[in-house]
């Protein structure tokens, strides 16, 4: 396995690699979603509080499990009657504050104001409605989240589902999403994203959205 590289024209890192640069600035951050370039699996997420930036590469079955989640998110709205708009990869920013790509977002309630938009500015445009995080190598905490504040955040981790609301205190974990209260979600997700993993993606979506009709 190479170790990670990090040249002044490229970035290079395996996949399930995690590299964190410390005492950064937000003009180091902008400067390496710059030099990025066309390598868009690669995530890079800036916090001002510790000065951190990380950079990560996810695994294959990183992927996997996010376009589950996704596709149940989507499963469910659809059952109850709600419009969407969905985003990845998107970089989400708070100038000198925060920058983060979550692994999936919805605009639910706040759907129209984002419509048509090549680019959500959050000076402007409202933070999403629902964001979901799969953690694998690396570690998500509500905290990375504090300065964009999604209405709510789930974050999917050893076969957990964690919910979070955010308000202008700051975030909250809660036993139940506010979308989708009706339904013992902290039990289904688990199952049918291990589902797909073992019998494939098209048989956990077909029997999740049987088991929530």
């Amino acid at each position: 396995m190479r170790l990670p590289t990090i040249t002044e024209d490229s970035i290079a890192l395996e996949p399930g690699d995690e590299l964190i640069l410390r005492f950064r600035t937000w003009e180091d951050y902008e400067e390496l979603l710059t030099r990025r370039e066309d390598k868009a699996g690669l995530r890079i997420d800036y916090n001002s509080n510790t000065q951190e930036i990380r950079i990560m590469s996810p695994l294959p079955r990183h992927g996997n499990q996010v376009d589950l989640l996704a596709d149940f998110v989507k499963i469910l709205l659809r059952n109850s009657g709600k419009d969407w708009q969905s985003f990845t990869p998107i970089t989400l920013k708070r100038i000198d504050r925060q920058g983060i790509e979550p692994d999936h977002c919805f605009y639910i309630d706040n759907r129209l104001a984002v419509l048509g938009k090549e680019r959500i500015d959050l000076e402007t445009d409202p933070a999403p409605d629902l964001v979901i995080e799969v953690d694998l190598t690396s570690m998500t905490e509500p905290e990375n989240y504090e300065a964009i504040a999604p209405s709510e955040l789930w974050i999917y981790r050893d076969n957990t589902l964690r919910f979070y609301h955010f308000s202008s205190e700051g975030h909250q974990e809660v036993e139940n999403s506010r979308w989708f209260g009706d339904r013992d979600l902290k039990s289904l997700i688990p199952k049918y994203i291990e589902r797909g993993w073992e019998m494939g993606s098209s048989v956990a979506i077909r029997e999740f959205e049987e088991e929530v009709r």
